[in-house]
């Protein structure tokens, strides 16, 4: 069956698609029926069944057969560390961890909070959870104490996970001190917490409450696997919204194992056996759906490395990892690429390795625009798919189904919807847009299984933040438009379409334009306020190393592309040149805090921010630009 029929399966009848697809999970008490809509519009999937997680990822390899493949490759540039974990090993340490955290009182439906930088503990203590039927929630390793502070109040953790410090380049990040001053703020006190001392930097523990994680598995009892029902939340991910407290989004256990399952082969093209590589972060949904739990419930081997793109060593640390681990499937985020690229514009360093065992890379996390797929086409000489998904959603929305069928690439397009999403582009009354035409994209409802089903204690706040807005659909924030073929082009969020003058633009066009200039390597575009015409695109370009031409020739040349492009209703005139872009640690521009700073608006510091020094030279290039007044 080609993407066609297998798409049309899945939209005549989604019980029969899925309950089929969920064949390939080992549960307690199989399923029955797929979608429970007793709810409507708050769905569930496959509420009547008994599983575990962790037997899926960890046991059942081991009894059938992968005891002794490697489960997880760790490989940290940033300790010199190379390590292999077979399924059988992996085993072992769930279960002692797992034996540990029950002795302590830790039973299923507890939260257990997990602060840890990219190391193979991460994802025995995310298993070590899902063998208890605990549910765990990951927060960014170095993560601000407040912000910290205000997850342990949300989902009240019986316990902390975290290790002694995170390493980044040029420095090592302390974690003990942001836990301990994050239990200090918060209102809700955790029983205890488990501390992987790291040799880099070791840390006090406090006696009675903070305990070694060799220490504390001394003698316990390895547990057992805890049965769980279909709808048990296997975790909570908390996701910076827009305004106010962070939005806990809720995974259903069997969903999650179904549908994470299936996209290994359909979307991701790896057979079981295969080396699968994430170059995400645990804290993430990436480092979920794809460096812990989909690789492992499938049979893959993950790999965990702790490193960045660029300066561990060099720009051809992706290469090694690929060449060295034979890794089969590739997927990280465009603003990787972007720097590998700008750091080697010619693609220079891949030459000294083999990377013929990779077949396709995957990116996905932000746009991925058309001259950084074009130059990683070049360099890797494999396909190069841009997939389109969300916190919300775990996995893809958008994307190149090339396990069943590799269609087209359209490049600045994530492809078509996958099984089980119904996509529509609305205007804002909430009526269907024609072919080629800017709308909200919006989720018909019911989503798949494997998506939210609803926010951690907060399921007014859900159906506001999501299915308001169109009823009948999910919202997904973003606006883009749908081709002829029904290929999606995601254009911007929601609130990144700017009204010039009564015409709506879309930034991420502009921004494509931007970086089709030869000396662009990143380039980011804001809309700005202005008293004619409401709000005016506003350019930002870091530049390449080595370019030769100057700033003010650089700036001419893009505001003449922006107008050859888009058009003079675009009034493109305002071009800043900056050494870099404010970002989060998991690579998105900060666009908004841009608005604000230059709107001269109070704003608040993103808790996610990379680094947020950026902001004062971002405050700095605004001003000859009569921006940024206060």
């Amino acid at each position: 069956m080609g993407y066609a029929e297998v798409y049309a399966a899945a939209q005549k009848d989604p019980n029969g698609f899925w309950l089929e697809q969920a064949k390939a999970i080992d549960w307690v008490t199989p399923p029955t029926r797929a979608l429970d809509d007793s709810r409507a519009p708050l769905y569930e999937w496959f509420t009547d069944a008994t599983v575990n997680t962790c037997y899926n990822a960890v046991d059942r390899h081991v009894e059938n057969g992968r005891a002794n493949q490697a489960a997880i490759i760790y490989d940290s540039p940033m300790t010199g560390t190379k390590v292999q974990i077979t399924f059988a090993e992996l085993k072992d340490q769930v279960a002692s961890l797992a034996g540990a955290l029950r002795d302590k009182g830790v039973t299923m439906g507890d939260r257990v909070i997990i602060y840890m930088p990219m190391v193979p503990e991460a994802l025995v203590a995310m298993l070590a959870c899902a063998r208890l039927g605990a549910i765990h929630s990951v927060v960014f390793g170095g993560f601000a104490a407040h912000e910290l502070a205000v997850r342990i109040d949300d989902a009240s953790p019986k316990a902390i996970i975290a290790a002694s410090c995170g390493l980044e380049p040029g420095r090592i990040v302390s974690y003990k001190p942001l836990i301990d001053g994050a239990i200090d703020m918060a209102t809700h006190k955790p029983d205890f917490t488990v501390i992987l001392q790291r040799d880099q930097q070791p840390c006090d523990l406090i006696p009675g409450r903070d305990h070694d994680w060799h220490a504390v598995q001394a003698g316990v009892t390895p547990a057992d696997c805890v049965p769980v029902p279909g709808n048990h939340p296997a975790y909570i991910l908390y996701t910076s919204g827009t305004t106010g407290a962070p939005k806990g989004v809720v995974r259903h256990t069997a969903g999650h194992l179904v549908a994470l399952n299936w996209t290994m082969k359909a979307i991701y093209n790896v057979d079981p056996g295969d080396v699968f590589w994430a170059a995400s972060d645990v804290g993430w949904v990436v480092g979920h759906s794809y460096i812990c739990y989909g690789p492992l419930i499938h049979g893959n081997t993950t790999v965990v490395f702790e490193g960045k793109p660029v300066g561990t060593p060099d720009a051809g640390t992706f290469w090694r990892v690929i060449s060295e681990h034979n890794v089969r499937s590739f997927f990280t985020a465009p603003t990787a690429f972007r720097a590998i690229k700008r750091d080697d514009p010619q693609g220079e360093l891949i030459k000294d390795y083999d990377i013929s065992c990779l077949r396709a890379l995957y990116l996905a996390g932000e746009r991925a625009d058309p001259d950084t797929i074009q130059w990683a086409q070049r360099v890797l000489g494999v396909p190069v798919y841009d997939h389109w998904w969300q916190t919300e959603t775990g996995w893809t929305i958008a994307g190149n189904p090339a396990g069943i069928e590799a269609l087209p690439v359209k490049i600045g397009s994530p492809t078509v919807a996958m099984p089980g999403y119904d996509v529509h582009i609305l205007d804002e009354a909430g009526h269907p847009v024609p072919t080629g035409t800017l709308g909200a994209i919006a989720i018909k409802l019911p989503l798949p299984p494997g998506t939210l089903p609803t926010l951690w204690h907060a399921e007014e706040r859900f159906v506001k933040s999501y299915l308001n807005t169109f009823p009948g659909y999910y919202e997904t924030g973003d606006a883009g438009m749908m081709d002829e073929d029904g290929y999606l082009y995601i254009m911007a969020r929601t609130d990144d379409v700017i009204n010039v003058a009564g015409h709506r633009l879309s930034t991420g066009a502009m921004e494509e334009v931007l970086a089709n200039h030869p000396d662009v390597a990143e380039c980011a575009v804001i809309g700005v306020g202005d008293e004619l015409k409401g709000q005016l695109p506003m350019g930002f370009v870091c530049t390449n190393k080595g370019t030769t031409r100057t700033d003010a020739e650089i700036v001419a040349d893009c505001i003449r592309m922006v107008r050859q492009e888009i058009g003079p209703v675009a009034a493109f005139k305002l071009v800043a040149v900056v050494d870099r872009l404010p970002k989060t640690r998991s690579g998105k521009i900060l666009r908004a805090t841009m608005v604000k700073i230059a709107d001269s608006q109070e704003f608040k510091m993103p808790a996610t921010i990379d680094d947020p020094v950026i902001l004062d030279e971002i405050r700095a290039a605004l001003k000859p630009l009569g921006y940024a007044k206060s």
